[in-house]
C-alpha cells in the first residue's frame, strides 16, 4: 500500500512539474517593417542559412530578412501583377514561389537575382502553396482551379490532378515524413493526400459537415494537425487509424485559426486571426495545453507561419506590413 501511495504521490508531483514547465515557457514576438510600405507580406519561409524569406504580395516582390543583422533585401519579380503567395526554398536556398495572379511558378536565385517562370498548363491559372517532397519535386495546390499538382524542377515538366470534390479550394500543403503530400480543401470539410507516384486523390471528411480547414502542418509521428477557419478549432487526424479530434480555439468560434506550424519539440502553433489582436496560440499535444500571445501590432492577419530548425517561428503579418520572428524559452 505504502509504494502504491508513494507512487501516486509522484506521479502528482510530476504532472504539477510538467504543468509548471509548461507555462513558464516564455514567448518573445519581435517585428520587422518589411521596406516597402503596403507590400502585404502573405507567407514566410525558412532558408537553409536561417534568412526569413516573404512574399510581397501588393509590391510584387519577395524579400528577405536577415536575422543576425536584422538587414532586408527585395527582390522585384520581372512579370507585373505577378501576386507572389506562398513560398519555399530548396536545398541550394533557391526560393520557389507561386504567382496567383499570373498562372506561374517562380524560381529565384538570390545570389544573382534571376528568376525562372514555369507556366502552368491550361485550367491551372493560380498556384497557392508550395512544398517540397524528399525527392526535391515541388508539389502545389490552387485555390479555385480545383486542381493539386506537381513540378519536376529537373525538367520543368508540370502535372495537376482534378480534386474529385468540386470547389474544393485546395488550400494548404504539407509532405508526411513518409513523403505523401496532404492538403485541405478550404471549400469543404475534408483533407485529401496524393500518391506521389500516380496522383491518386484519397479524401477524408471531417465530422462536421461545417469544418472548413484551411492550413495543416505534419507531426513527427505523421499525424496532421489543421486549422479549422469557420468554427474556430484545431483539429487533428491519424491517416493510419483515419480518427479524427479536435479541440475549441482559446479564442472561441469566431477565432479563425489561420497560419500553423510545428515546432521540433512537438509544440502546435497557430494563429487566430479573428481575433484583436491577433494571438500565437500554442498547443501542448502530450497535456493537451493551450497558450496564447497576442502579436504586439496587432498582427493585420498572420496568414502564415513557419518552424525553424532551432524551435523559432517566423510569422508574415500581412495587414500591418510586417515580419515577426518568435523567440521561444
Amino acid at each position: 500500500m505504502r509504494v502504491k501511495k508513494f507512487a501516486l504521490i509522484f506521479a502528482a508531483i510530476s504532472l504539477a512539474t510538467a504543468v509548471l514547465i509548461a507555462a513558464s515557457k516564455q514567448v518573445t514576438i519581435k517585428e520587422f517593417d518589411v521596406p516597402t510600405p503596403k507590400s502585404r507580406p502573405h507567407d514566410p519561409a525558412v532558408a537553409p542559412d536561417g534568412s526569413l524569406w516573404y512574399t510581397g504580395q501588393a509590391a510584387n516582390k519577395l524579400g528577405r530578412l536577415d536575422p543576425a543583422t536584422q538587414k532586408f533585401k527585395e527582390f522585384p519579380l520581372k512579370t507585373p501583377g505577378s501576386g507572389p503567395h506562398g513560398l519555399v526554398a530548396d536545398s541550394q536556398g533557391n526560393i520557389w514561389f507561386t504567382a496567383i495572379a499570373k498562372g506561374y511558378i517562380g524560381k529565384l536565385n538570390p545570389t544573382s537575382g534571376e528568376i525562372t517562370e514555369y507556366h502552368l498548363p491550361d485550367g491551372a491559372d493560380d498556384p497557392h502553396t508550395p512544398v517540397f517532397d524528399q525527392h526535391g519535386i515541388l508539389w502545389f495546390t490552387t485555390e479555385e482551379s480545383n486542381v493539386v499538382g506537381r513540378l519536376d524542377p529537373k525538367t520543368g515538366k508540370i502535372e495537376v490532378k482534378q480534386v474529385p470534390t468540386p470547389h474544393a479550394i485546395s488550400y494548404g500543403i504539407a509532405v508526411t515524413h513518409s513523403g505523401v503530400p496532404f492538403f485541405c480543401e478550404f471549400g469543404s470539410n475534408k483533407l485529401a493526400s496524393i500518391d506521389p507516384k500516380i496522383m491518386t486523390i484519397t479524401e477524408y471528411p471531417i465530422p462536421k459537415s461545417s469544418a472548413r480547414p484551411r492550413r495543416i502542418a505534419i507531426a513527427s509521428d505523421d499525424t496532421i494537425y489543421y486549422t479549422d477557419y469557420e468554427r474556430g478549432y484545431l483539429g487533428h487526424f491519424n491517416p493510419a487509424t483515419k480518427k479524427f479530434e479536435e479541440w475549441s480555439s482559446p479564442g472561441g468560434s469566431r477565432s479563425n485559426p489561420y497560419g500553423i506550424a510545428i515546432t521540433p519539440d512537438g509544440t502546435v502553433w497557430y494563429s487566430e486571426s479573428g481575433v484583436k489582436p491577433n494571438t500565437l496560440v500554442s498547443f501542448d499535444p502530450k497535456m493537451t495545453k493551450f497558450s496564447s500571445t497576442p502579436i504586439p501590432s496587432g498582427g493585420g492577419v498572420v496568414r502564415n507561419i513557419v518552424a525553424t530548425s532551432d524551435g523559432k517561428l517566423y510569422l508574415a503579418c500581412s495587414g500591418v506590413n510586417k515580419v515577426a520572428i518568435v523567440d521561444v524559452r
